[in-house]
C-alpha cells in the first residue's frame, strides 16, 4: 500500500510549533492513510529532557534518521544540519520509492527542502512543500551588507528551484505568500494559505478574560524567543522611558541576545522590569497573569512573517501591543480583530507611547479588547480550522 510520507526537521517529544504541526497531520492522515514520518532524532531545545517527556503513538511509523544535528544556534552548523538531513532523506525517498504516494515537507531551509524536491522530483512522486520562514533572505540579513548581497545571488536560484518544482506550496502568512510568488516567479494559484496553530485546548483553563489586576500591578508581558529578530532591548528602553506606576515589565523566555537584554535592563537601573524561565506547558498560565502581551520585531521582519506566538497572544485573551510595519499580516490581524495597538517597530518613543495608552485604559476596555483576541483566533487562527485546510490540501495533491 502507497503511503503518505511526512518530512519534519523537528518532531514530537521537541516541544516545537513545526513539531506539533507536523505530528497533528500524521494523526489525523493515519486514520484513513498508511502515513510514515522520518525525522531527525529529537535536539531541540538545547537541554531539553526528551526521554522524560517522550510521546507514545501507535498509528502511524516513525522513522529516526541519523543526520548531523546542531540545537545551537551556530550558521555553519545549522547549515550542516540542513545538508545532512537532506541528504538522509534523498537515500529514504531512495529506498522506500515504491512505498511512497506523496510527500508532505516541513524541513530545515533551505538546503535540505532543495534536495527532498529535487529527488521527489526525479522519483515522480508530488510534493507538498510547508514554509515558515523565507530563505536565503532571512540568512543573508545576519550578514554585512556586501557579502550579504553576493550570497544572496549565489543562494536564490537554488529556493526558485524549490519552490517552482514543488507540487503544492504552503505559506503561514499572506504577504509570505506574495513575496515569494512574486520574488520567484512562482504562479499565485500554487500557493496556500495555513495560519500556524496552537494546542487550543491549553488554554480552556485560564479562557476568563478578566485582567489579574488583584494587586493594581499593571503587567507588560514578552514571552518567547530573545532573538536577533524580536526587539526585546527596544522593549525594556521603551518600558523604562514610559515611567508608569504599579507597572511591570516581565520577560519570560531564553535566546541568543538575553543576557544582552539582562545588561541593558541593569543599566536603566529600573528594577520594575524582571526576567524568567519558562515552558511551553507553563505558557498558558503565565501569559494569564499578564495585562498586555506584548510582539516586539526589528523593522522588516514582520513584512514576510507572522510569529506563531500571536495566536498564542489571542488563545490567552489579552491585548496585544505589537511593533510591526503597516499593511504587514500582525498589523491586519490586531486591526480587523480590534485586539491591541501597533506601534512603529525600533521606535522607543513610539512604543512608550503604545504602553502608556493602553495602561491608561480602564479594565473594562482592556477587556474588550483581550475578547476580542481570542474570538478572532477562534474563528481564524485554531488547530480545528487550519488543519483541516492542511490536510485538505495535501489530500488533493
Amino acid at each position: 500500500m502507497s503511503k503518505v510520507l511526512i518530512i519534519s526537521a523537528v518532531f514530537l517529544p521537541e516541544p516545537l510549533v513545526s513539531a506539533k504541526i507536523s505530528s497533528d497531520i500524521a494523526i489525523m492522515m493515519s486514520n484513513y492513510e498508511d502515513v510514515m514520518v522520518v525525522c531527525p532524532h529529537p535536539s531541540r531545545p538545547d537541554g531539553y529532557n526528551f526521554e522524560k517527556n517522550k510521546i507514545e503513538q501507535k498509528t502511524y511509523s516513525v522513522h529516526y534518521l541519523n543526520s548531523y544535528r546542531c540545537p545551537k544556534s551556530k550558521l555553519f552548523g545549522r547549515i550542516k544540519e540542513s545538508y545532512s538531513f537532506g541528504k538522509h532523506c534523498v537515500n529514504f525517498i531512495k529506498r522506500n520509492r515504491k512505498d511512497i504516494k506523496k510527500i508532505y515537507i516541513n524541513s530545515w531551509p533551505f538546503i535540505s527542502q532543495y534536495l527532498i524536491v529535487k529527488q521527489a522530483v526525479r522519483s515522480n512522486i508530488k510534493t507538498i512543500l510547508h514554509i515558515q520562514d523565507i530563505y536565503p533572505e532571512s540568512l543573508v540579513k545576519k550578514m554585512p551588507k556586501i557579502i550579504g548581497s553576493l550570497l544572496f545571488k549565489l543562494l536564490l536560484p537554488i529556493d526558485k528551484y524549490t519552490l517552482r518544482n514543488a507540487s503544492k506550496i504552503i505559506g503561514i502568512s499572506t504577504n509570505m505568500n506574495n513575496y515569494l510568488s512574486s520574488s520567484r516567479k512562482v504562479k499565485e494559484n500554487k500557493f496556500s494559505l495555513v495560519r500556524n496553530w496552537q494546542e487550543d485546548n491549553l488554554f480552556n483553563d485560564y479562557k476568563s478574560a478578566n485582567l489579574n489586576n488583584d494587586k493594581n500591578v499593571f503587567v507588560f508581558m514578552y514571552i518567547g524567543s530573545i532573538s536577533a529578530s524580536a526587539g526585546v532591548d527596544v522593549i525594556i528602553k521603551s518600558f523604562d522611558l514610559a515611567k508608569m506606576n504599579n507597572s511591570r515589565l516581565i520577560i519570560a523566555g531564553d535566546g541568543s541576545e538575553k543576557e544582552k537584554c539582562i545588561k541593558i535592563a541593569m543599566e536603566t537601573g529600573n528594577v520594575q522590569i524582571e526576567f524568567k524561565d519558562v515552558t511551553p506547558s507553563q505558557t498558558p498560565f503565565l501569559q494569564s497573569e499578564a495585562t498586555v502581551l506584548l510582539l516586539p520585531l526589528k523593522k522588516g521582519i514582520a513584512l514576510t512573517a507572522t510569529p506563531s506566538k500571536l495566536t498564542a497572544y489571542l488563545f490567552s485573551g489579552r491585548p496585544v501591543l505589537a511593533t510591526v510595519e503597516q499593511k504587514t499580516d500582525v498589523y491586519n490581524i490586531i486591526r480587523k480583530g480590534k485586539c491591541g495597538v501597533v506601534k512603529i517597530p525600533e521606535n522607543i518613543a513610539s512604543i512608550a507611547e503604545g504602553m502608556k495608552e493602553l495602561y491608561l485604559l480602564p479594565k473594562p476596555e482592556l477587556n474588550r479588547l483581550g475578547e476580542n483576541g481570542r474570538k478572532y483566533a477562534e474563528a481564524n487562527l485554531s488547530k480545528k480550522i487550519n488543519l483541516k485546510k492542511c490536510i485538505s490540501i495535501i489530500n488533493n495533491t
